[in-house]
């Protein structure tokens, strides 16, 4: 991946795990504000609000964790010289040169990747003539590409995910703090009222840190795949050019 992706993939990283740092400082800040309703930062606010609030809570941590890990998977997954090895592409420009389609084929099956099953594809279509091939090539491309999508897709899930599980919280919060106006009165009920409050707000800026960058991840790994898929097309289209004028020797 380019150096941009890799700044791009620190950045998301950082602002994912931030909020945690935070509400660590808060939890091991203690005193007097530990000593108020629900006030006691991240373990309160997760634990000491209910069963919803819990659940709500470690939804959200669960989808942050998923997020950090489909950006990191698509970036290993997504390297040039992982799909597109230099030696493959070489090695069978070199055999197609020669006329010799069974090295060729040889070469794709003992490196595979899906540059070689796009070219096997190919291959297997050669008695079919060179429009087949093309058309072969382009189902196989495109097949490729729905394999390298599907779990970058998840990524899009985590993002229309995120927003949702901070709702809940805020919605779970909001309930709280009109519960607190209708059992407490004085100094309680305002300590009841802010902690609800500040819970609901929490979520709510959990939930779009968690969307903003899977949306954006999202997009980036996507684009960056589909070129990758149009440039090997394009490798492979112009690898087995030479079948149209060259004889080739099946047998090796």
């Amino acid at each position: 991946m380019s150096r941009w992706t890799k700044i791009w993939s620190l950045f998301v990283v950082t602002l994912m795990t931030s909020p945690m740092v935070m509400w660590a400082q808060e939890a091991a800040a203690g005193g007097e504000a530990a000593a108020k309703p629900h006030s006691g930062g991240m373990i309160a606010m997760i634990f000491g609000q209910g069963v919803g609030d819990m659940l709500a809570w470690f939804a959200m941590i669960f989808t942050s964790m998923a997020v950090v890990a489909l950006i990191v998977d698509g970036i290993l997954t997504l390297k040039r010289e992982k799909l597109m090895p230099a030696e493959l592409i070489e090695g069978v420009r070199s055999a197609l040169a020669n006329g010799d389609l069974g090295a060729a084929t040889h070469i794709c099956e003992t490196n595979p990747s899906p540059l070689s099953r796009i070219l096997l594809t190919g291959f297997s279509n050669i008695q079919e003539g060179y429009e087949v091939i093309q058309e072969s090539i382009a189902h196989s491309a495109e097949y490729e590409n729905e394999k390298m999508l599907q779990r970058i897709n998840y990524l899009n899930i985590c993002g229309q995910l995120g927003p949702m599980e901070g709702l809940v919280g805020t919605v779970l919060g909001m309930i709280h703090a009109f519960s607190a106006l209708g059992s407490s009165s004085g100094a309680q009920k305002s300590a009841m009222l802010a902690a609800a409050i500040g819970t609901a707000m929490h979520a709510t800026v959990v939930g779009l840190i968690i969307a903003i960058p899977a949306l954006l991840s999202f997009v980036i790994l996507k684009n960056y795949a589909t070129r990758l898929i149009l440039e090997m097309q394009h490798t492979v289209l112009d690898l087995i050019k030479v079948l149209r004028t060259a004889e080739v020797d099946e047998q090796g």
